[in-house]
């Protein structure tokens, strides 16, 4: 059951963090779409793949990313820790730990392009931020759920 739970977490999680993220670039009128952004940097560092093949790598890297996130919020759960919970404040916590890991990878990802981000990096770290808040939040919820039934 845990196997199952954790794919819909992560699937859950990581939809309602991009739907943000679509919302904010919308809004603001600013690129915050994390795949693709992921396509821009296959695309900077000469990925030898067509524009398709570039959008699927983009959207299965990023639910990939999604995934491995939700099997660390889930591993103290595996190793019976007894001081882990999963509530709102745990969320919260793993959110702004993922947000600061997540704004670390893009920072990196960033500085290896040879070609300029085509984003303004201080509003796409913040809006990152609360998007990895409102993923572990979600994945929270997904638990609550799955638990209860």
């Amino acid at each position: 059951m845990e196997f199952i739970e954790i794919i819909i977490a992560a699937l859950a999680g990581t939809s309602a963090m991009t739907l943000f993220s679509y919302l904010i670039s919308e809004t603001f009128r600013k690129l915050y779409k994390e795949p693709l952004l992921l396509e821009f940097l296959m695309s900077s560092l000469d990925f030898q793949l067509s524009g398709r093949q570039k959008t699927i790598v983009s959207w299965s890297l990023h639910y990939f990313i999604g995934l491995l996130f939700v099997f660390l919020f889930y591993l103290p759960i595996w190793l019976e820790s007894d001081w882990y919970e999963v509530t709102i404040e745990s969320g919260l916590i793993f959110g702004c730990i993922a947000g600061g890991v997540g704004i670390a990878g893009w920072n990196i990802m960033f500085r290896l392009s040879p070609m300029d981000p085509p984003v303004d990096t201080g509003g796409y770290y913040l809006q990152l931020f609360f998007a990895h808040i409102i993923f572990a939040l979600t994945v929270v919820a997904v638990h609550w759920v799955v638990a209860v039934s």
